[in-house]
């Protein structure tokens, strides 16, 4: 990945299936909204794919379930209803865990001198709602969210941005590296410019994170490469 014995100079994760899986409290939340609101049961799931960010979610959702555009002011409503439900949601989830790995690799990576940011469809607010829980925020100085561009290249794009902001130099992509745990992750970082490192923590296997052209797949975060 970067040259032997010289550490990355940024490494931008993915939160869900990469870093923490909530136990499903994000799709609970876009429920409680849909059912508040519009007195119908959703499940997002049957709508979207992983990977999707939210803007893109709360859309199809909204299209497929009610059959119709939202109104203007109507999205607002909806994301900002399920915002509210969702720190609820995740702090009482059963099933809310880090990925095997996570902790001692953002360590070590800040520890040698290695920026860390995030790339994530989740927008703002509920990608740092999610990480609190297991105290993982301090460790992230920048990040692309869903609230920051509807297609996730875009996300790593603006990231990128936000990297060199945030270290005050310019960033060499072939020293930055993409973590996720989807295919949408892959052409993400790719179409960014970057390397990507496929991590099989979520649902894809290892087999199909390589034929979506990771560069490296792990089965967990465990597997990262000793420098």
């Amino acid at each position: 990945m970067a040259t032997p014995g010289e550490p990355p100079q940024a490494v931008i994760f993915d939160v869900d299936g990469t870093l923490i899986s909530t136990g499903g409290a994000s799709d609970r939340a876009w429920k409680r909204a849909f059912e508040e609101i519009y007195g119908v049961e959703v499940n997002v799931g049957d709508y979207t794919g992983r990977g999707v960010t939210d803007p893109a979610v709360g859309l199809a959702s909204f299209r497929g379930a009610l059959g119709r555009d939202p109104e203007r002011d109507e999205m607002a409503r909806l994301m900002a209803l399920r915002l509210r439900h969702l720190p609820g949601e995740v702090a009482s989830s059963t099933s809310y865990r880090v990925m095997p790995g996570v902790e001692p690799l953002l360590r070590h990576l800040a520890d040698g001198g290695t920026l860390l940011g995030l790339i994530t469809g989740n927008v703002e607010a509920a990608a740092h709602i999610k990480l609190a829980r297991a105290e993982l925020n301090h460790h992230f100085v920048f990040g692309g969210y869903g609230s920051d561009a509807i297609e996730r290249v875009d996300v790593a794009r603006v990231a990128i941005e936000r990297g060199e902001r945030a270290g005050g130099t310019p960033l060499e992509l072939g020293r930055c590296l993409a973590v996720g745990d989807t295919p949408r992750d892959v052409d993400a970082g790719h179409g960014a410019g970057m390397r990507v490192v496929g991590v099989a923590t979520g649902e894809y296997d290892l087999p199909a994170l390589s034929e979506a052209g990771a560069d490296l797949a792990l089965a967990t975060l465990e597997d990262w490469p000793a420098r």
